[in-house]
């Protein structure tokens, strides 16, 4: 008999330039309370998470700044597309984060938003130290010498 076919997490939105701004130190798995068209509406379309951020607000972690297009078929039960949304995260995880949260430099940044094996919306969140500019062109100079490196060591097993 065989096994069922396991389902792979279907990727909504990634944040590219988070790891471009923030050094990522540690990263979390959280739910995220949506309603019903917003579901159906990221089903329809990607949603836009480049200028999202996370804050802890009385024990709750909350997303802010995440774009949900509105469900093209929906009616007035669509809810605004800019609202901020609770993220779901175990008690001791949020207590950790607070406290990481109140040095300074850290943030709470959103990199992916994707549907799970048992399509629930889920993201992952970083915390993470914000970059200086020169830490910036020091990856970018490391990325450029790897980079060379692969392409030298290709040309010589080429031949």
């Amino acid at each position: 008999m065989p096994t069922p076919k396991k389902r792979e997490r279907k990727t909504l939105a990634r944040n590219r330039s988070a790891r471009h701004e923030y050094s990522i130190e540690e990263t979390f798995e959280a739910g995220v309370v949506l309603k019903g068209t917003e579901v159906r509406s990221l089903r329809e379309r990607p949603c836009q998470i480049t200028d999202a951020f996370c804050l802890i607000r009385n024990g709750e972690c909350w997303l802010h700044g995440v774009h949900i297009h509105p469900f093209s078929h929906g009616t007035i039960f669509n809810v605004d597309s800019d609202r901020k949304r609770k993220l779901l995260l175990h008690r001791r995880q949020i207590d950790y984060l607070d406290g990481k949260l109140r040095t300074k430099g850290m943030a709470l940044v959103p990199l992916e938003l994707y549907f799970d094996e048992h399509n629930r919306v889920k993201m992952v969140i970083g915390l993470g130290r914000g970059k200086k500019l020169y830490d910036k062109r020091a990856d970018m100079a490391k990325r450029d010498s790897d980079r060379e490196i692969a392409r030298a060591l290709k040309e010589r097993n080429r031949r």
